[in-house]
């Protein structure tokens, strides 16, 4: 009897965290709810509760992530996405040769596990969760060393989305400067795409082309990752909604009947990343904070000031 109370106390108490996590993801749908706020919000419940659909939700923000760049394809035009991406390939190559190679020199001071550290760097070098779920099979990581690694790129992404604007603004820097500053030194595209629309819709423009640009070097550095492991090449995960970024731009630029309904579906896709990054918050708990590890997080910490400190002189000079 005493068991069968106990279990029905703790269905409800699973039931109560459903509906409030639910209320809680209906406020992104807000008009007032921005990325920030919305990955705030993500945070705020991820400490107070026990997130309800955490067996789902790396799925959800995966699918709803490519879902919501291929959306702001359609606010785009391709002749202004080309001159981004040649503007910001230099800035590309450079950073993210200079990130892979100063993550291993950290990764042997430090003596973090060697698949950890490579995974912080090369999160950090391309793309974040992105290149460290692509890259993770081909090198045959473990679970552990997957978790700290999304874990640290999860907790600076969510740092860099608060702290980028506001330098940004400080520094007076242009649309421009600033959506190539984001590209190149946060991590995750659901951030900078958060912290560029914050900034204004150039930047985000800017940011997002440069961005996937740069999330197609996963390909050749999961090739060398594969040699470099020694581990089979076949596991290799392309990339495939950039391709349809590509096409919903090309849309938006050459069929008239495309740009009547380019508004609309640019604004639920920034709809669809202020969900995005709600959940990524909510899944950022003090016990996943406190799994990362201190040698891991201060490698990850110190390949971000770096990336983001050499790319702003940078830009501030050459842009």
């Amino acid at each position: 009897m005493f068991a069968a109370q106990n279990t029905k106390i703790m269905q409800m108490s699973l039931t109560t965290r459903k509906i409030i996590f639910i209320l809680a993801a209906l406020c992104c749908l807000l008009p007032f709810m921005s990325p920030p706020l919305a990955l705030l919000l993500g945070l705020i419940v991820a400490q107070i509760m026990e997130h309800p659909f955490l067996h789902l939700n790396h799925r959800a923000t995966n699918w709803l992530l490519k879902l919501a760049v291929v959306g702001l394809g359609f606010g785009m035009n391709l002749s202004s996405a080309l001159a981004a991406g040649r503007e910001g390939f230099l800035f590309t190559v450079a950073s993210i040769f200079g990130v892979l190679i100063l993550g291993f020199i950290l990764g042997k001071l430090f003596k973090t596990e060697r698949k950890t550290s490579f995974l912080i760097s090369s999160g950090t070098a391309i793309c974040g969760g992105s290149a460290i779920a692509a890259l993770s099979p081909v090198m045959k990581a473990g679970e552990k060393e997957i978790s700290a690694a999304l874990g640290i790129v999860f907790i600076l992404n969510s740092a860099a989305l608060f702290i980028f604007p506001g330098i940004g603004h400080m520094l007076n820097l242009t649309q421009n400067q600033f959506g190539i500053w984001c590209a190149i030194a946060i991590h995750d595209t659901s951030s900078v795409v958060g912290a560029a629309s914050k900034y204004g819709e150039q930047a985000l423009q800017i940011a997002t082309t440069v961005k996937l640009a740069r999330a197609l070097w996963i390909i050749p550095v999961a090739l060398g990752t594969a040699f470099l492991f020694k581990t089979d090449q076949k596991k290799i995960k392309i990339p495939y909604f950039i391709g349809l970024f590509i096409l919903a731009m090309l849309a938006n630029t050459y069929l008239p009947g495309v740009k009547t309904l380019a508004p609309y579906l640019v604004s639920l896709a920034k709809v669809g990343l202020t969900l995005t990054l709600f959940l990524i918050g909510s899944g950022l708990s003090f016990q996943v904070i406190g799994a990362v590890g201190i040698k891991p997080f201060a490698q990850g910490v110190l390949l971000w000031v770096a990336i983001s400190v050499a790319s702003l002189w940078a830009i501030m000079v050459l842009v």
